[in-house]
């Protein structure tokens, strides 16, 4: 039976339902223990426990648990003393942590958990086996041993008499695909998670449309490598001389190496030398799918459409009958802007694990960030994906010219199918072109992000250009793109990036997809698809370029975008993403041709939203 308060001051805003004041803080301070715990097969992990005070000593009386399942050190040291050999340092390290109280805890890290904890939550992070100041060694990620571990951490906290027995999760990234991993275990005390930025399919990140997203898992496997053989975790209390953390890193140092791994798994069905696995499927989260909806557990998805997993949030949600809710906003991977995320969580947790009924599953379960739509009116809410008012509109590629950029090209995009028969455009691949170093792939494993203008890489490629708008022009939803291609050579990377051009000729990048042609055989989906094109790339689906022209169909992010009046809609198609992507080189360069004719249509769909002015 829920709790039903009134709601006093509970407004609609940029950041979704926010809590109204009639719900006070209950707690001011807290107080943070950490040890390890033994899961079932006798690895101990490491876990930070933060528990609300009152009265100078931990709250007793039973409340939620909400944890996080942290892959990069639930806690760090900050201040390491000098030394050359690990061990001393490590041990030099541990000592003064434990004398003064030098290190970085995840409550540094996400201020806005101290407000859960002021509400009435128990927090606790978790480092993963193999990982932080926990034992253990890794067999890449996500693997089976560390979603078992997931149950049994669950249960542990479920167990202790300062939990009420309803257990949540928290986290971004790995953190929050670590929450779906979880779930599919189904632990009787797991209630409600909140993934944020979270992948759904392992193949179509590492390997989208069969082309080997080279920086991000050679950068990320870097990162993580450091980390797990470094000397920065912090050691749990109950290790005075950090004994035990120096053996929880020599055990590290048999973690297997992610590049080293992946790069050699270039088909969804590849199977690894080592474990004889098909490490695309079983270690993608979609393979846990029915178990994550059959767990029952409530699920509040959290995505950015600049993120690198927008499409995975939307395809978790289609998927899933399980109580749950969405929210996408104009965000990249690190990005939070004008979110409130300790008020939604708390709304999330209250409702299902203090049993408050607070609202929050009365409204749509779609929220959704329109870009560039009028100020107070960003914000809107769907109670279906794809949108039921969507429009399908085709715009082709015709023989140019727009004026609007110094392309190879310089093509026309126009609403209208071509009348001549023999249209193409021919391109030598440039070896040089980058959508650059700051987009959303870098910016998820930590680095920058920020577009800039897209001209000098549109030069390089062919482009597609409309003449300037005549009124707004709303795209929400997933562009797919249909390109009639030949080469000089069996097989080819293809790139095409959506963007929009402003009166200036500065081109803003919206969204982008890619398929290697090989590739371009389309199967037919183990689970809901949005109606999206799904390219298996199982080893046998592999079909070189024939003679003539063939079509490769592949779908763009999903975004949701005004296209201003007096603005240009673009489509860059280009070969190479150098700087995010791994393209062979050919020598000489090979040529290709886009086909833009009667008989070889090519052109892009764009998901349009009607009435968009009276918006």
């Amino acid at each position: 039976m829920k709790i039903r308060f009134l709601r006093k001051q509970e407004v609609l805003s940029e950041s979704g339902s926010r809590y109204g004041e009639y719900l006070q803080p209950v707690y001011k301070k807290w107080i943070r223990t950490s040890q390890y715990l033994t899961v079932r097969d006798g690895t101990k992990l490491a876990v930070d426990i933060f528990r609300p005070v009152k009265d100078g000593k931990p709250v007793i009386d039973p409340l939620p648990v909400i944890w996080n399942h942290h892959r990069y050190h639930r806690a760090s040291i900050y201040r390491l003393p000098k030394h050359t050999n690990i061990f001393k340092l490590l041990i030099a390290s541990a000592k003064l942590l434990i004398k003064n109280n030098t290190n970085r805890t995840q409550l540094d890290n996400t201020p806005w958990l101290k407000t859960l904890i002021k509400h009435g939550y128990v927090i606790a992070v978790v480092d993963v086996r193999g990982g932080g100041a926990s034992y253990g060694t890794r067999t890449g990620p996500f693997s089976q041993e560390e979603a078992n571990d997931a149950y049994d951490i669950t249960e542990w906290f479920a167990a202790q008499s300062w939990c009420n027995q309803n257990v949540g999760m928290f986290g971004d990234s790995y953190m929050g695909i670590t929450q779906y991993m979880a779930a599919s275990t189904a632990p009787p005390h797991l209630k409600a998670i909140f993934p944020e930025m979270a992948m759904f399919d392992f193949y179509e990140f590492t390997y989208p449309g069969g082309v080997f997203r080279h920086d991000f898992v050679a950068q990320w496997s870097c990162k993580v490598k450091e980390l797990d053989s470094g000397i920065s975790a912090a050691p749990v209390e109950q290790d005075q001389n950090a004994t035990m953390l120096v053996a929880a890193i020599q055990q590290h140092q048999a973690n297997r190496d992610v590049f080293e791994m992946f790069k050699s798994l270039p088909y969804r069905n590849s199977r690894d030398k080592e474990t004889k696995s098909m490490p695309h499927i079983a270690r993608s989260p979609s393979s846990y799918l029915k178990q994550v909806k059959k767990s029952g557990v409530a699920i509040y998805h959290l995505a950015g459409w600049y993120d690198m997993w927008p499409r995975d949030a939307l395809l978790w949600f289609k998927n899933l009958d399980n109580p749950q809710k969405i929210v996408i906003g104009p965000w990249s991977h690190g990005q939070r802007l004008d979110f409130d995320l300790a008020t939604e969580h708390l709304r999330w947790y209250d409702y299902w694990l203090k049993d408050i009924d607070n609202g929050i599953m009365e409204s749509a379960p779609i929220h959704y960030y329109t870009m560039k739509a009028p100020k107070g009116k960003e914000w809107s809410s769907a109670w279906q994906w794809p949108l039921p008012n969507q429009e399908l509109i085709k715009y082709y590629f015709h023989d140019g010219t727009s004026g609007s950029v110094n392309s190879v090209n310089d093509g026309l995009l126009i609403a209208q199918p071509p009348q001549n028969i023999n249209g193409h455009d021919n391109y030598t691949v440039n070896y040089t072109t980058t959508s650059g170093k700051a987009t959303r792939w870098v910016n998820g494993y930590g680095g920058e992000f920020n577009y800039a203008d897209m001209t000098s890489n549109d030069e390089k490629g062919l482009t597609y250009t409309t003449t300037p708008l005549m009124e707004d022009i709303q795209v929400t939803g997933h562009p797919i793109i249909h390109l009639w291609v030949t080469s000089t050579i069996k097989d080819g990377d293809f790139f095409a990036y959506l963007e929009e051009v402003d009166q200036k000729g500065v081109s803003r990048y919206i969204t982008e997809g890619t398929l290697r042609a090989a590739h371009r055989s389309i199967s037919t989906t183990p689970y809901d698809y949005i109606g999206l094109p799904y390219h298996r790339s199982f080893a046998e689906d592999i079909v070189e370029l024939p003679n003539e022209p063939v079509e490769l169909i592949f779908d763009l992010h999903p975004t949701s975008n005004i296209f201003n009046a007096g603005h240009r809609l673009r489509v860059t198609i280009t070969c190479v993403d150098k700087d995010n992507a791994l393209t062979l080189e050919f020598f000489p360069s090979p040529t290709i041709s886009i086909y833009r004719n009667t008989n070889y249509a090519s052109y892009v769909a764009l998901p349009i939203i009607p009435n968009c002015s009276e918006l």
